[in-house]
């Protein structure tokens, strides 16, 4: 069960305070759609849908005499919920892998990047206040009728949300803040995701679970895990039967084959040069333009070996 997974993760690491940018502002303004309201529990959801897409575009259909064809699948949207590792940034510098995913796929899909900086799962989807109740959680705004207040920028993507499309869910970096509004413990991250998940397999939509991008951290020449909630995420994942794309690896693996440890100066900087201050911006944790590329195309791959039917519209 995910509830007792989750229940042997409560030492997992977590990121230092302020690695992905400022707060959230708490001014959340749109009420919950119907069904989406509330978190789900972890142990309450919905079995994992298919990879299929919408009815007609993911199956086969019957030629003559028998033979079976497969149907090319049709167009569909990439919807992406995330901080600022995978937001578009207002400038070259941090840009977030979502603004290059786009370009890795043909002309049948649409990326609409929705990620934001600075937001922990629960401040992209809530209006969280800044201090915690009994739980450890930080409060969530309530609405007149007592559901979660939602932010309009969950409750803009699941009205645009069709049959076919993929949700991309990726977040942990701001999540181990100690401090409201951006704190979140692993339930909470769970139940946040299991959320998600659900409202987009309502919808038709097939959800896929990213692992945390790591920041560039050595132990002498080789790199160093620097996220928590992973294991989190990928347990989750396989209960539900939802892909799972362990960025927080692949990263890892990217900066050992780029030969990035140590980091000249012991940390990324505005003066750090070389590769390792090509790919990051003046810290550890944002990408240039030239990075984003570099993470966005691990993801790719990552869709690739999972299996995920979203794999068929990458060029």
């Amino acid at each position: 069960m995910v509830a007792s997974t989750l229940a042997g993760l409560a030492g997992c690491s977590v990121e230092p305070v302020g690695d992905d940018g400022a707060a959230d502002a708490t001014g959340g303004t749109s009420t919950g759609l119907p069904g989406t309201g509330g978190a789900a529990t972890a142990t309450g959801g919905s079995g994992g849908a298919s990879l299929g897409g919408a009815p007609g575009t993911g199956g086969v259909s019957t030629g003559t005499g028998g033979v079976t064809e497969p149907v090319e699948p049709g167009p569909a949207t990439v919807w992406l919920a995330g901080d600022s590792t995978v937001a578009n940034g207002p400038t070259p510098c941090p840009t977030g892998w979502g603004k290059a995913f786009d370009a890795l796929f043909d002309e049948r899909i649409t990326v609409v990047n929705s990620a934001v900086g600075g937001r922990s799962v629960r401040t992209w989807l809530y209006d969280v206040q800044g201090t915690k109740g009994a739980d450890g959680e930080c409060l969530l705004a309530m609405d007149g009728s007592g559901q979660r207040v939602l932010q309009a920028r969950w409750t803009d993507m699941l009205a645009g949300m069709k049959a076919g499309d993929f949700l991309f869910i990726q977040f942990g970096i701001n999540d181990g803040d100690a401090n409201c509004p951006r704190h979140v413990g692993t339930t909470a991250l769970a139940e946040s995701y299991l959320m998600m998940a659900n409202a987009a397999k309502s919808r038709g939509a097939q959800p896929i679970f990213v692992t945390p991008v790591s920041a560039i951290a050595c132990n002498g020449s080789t790199p160093k895990g620097t996220r928590g909630f992973v294991q989190t995420v990928i347990d989750l994942g396989a209960a539900q039967s939802i892909p799972v794309i362990d960025l927080h690896a692949r990263s890892i693996a990217l900066y050992a084959a780029k030969g990035f440890c140590p980091v000249p100066g012991g940390d990324v900087s505005a003066a750090t040069g070389g590769p390792v201050g090509e790919f990051f911006c003046d810290d550890h944790t944002h990408f240039s333009a030239s990075g984003a590329v570099a993470i966005g195309e691990l993801v790719a791959d990552g869709l690739r070996d999972s299996g995920s039917e979203l794999a068929e519209y990458l060029k």
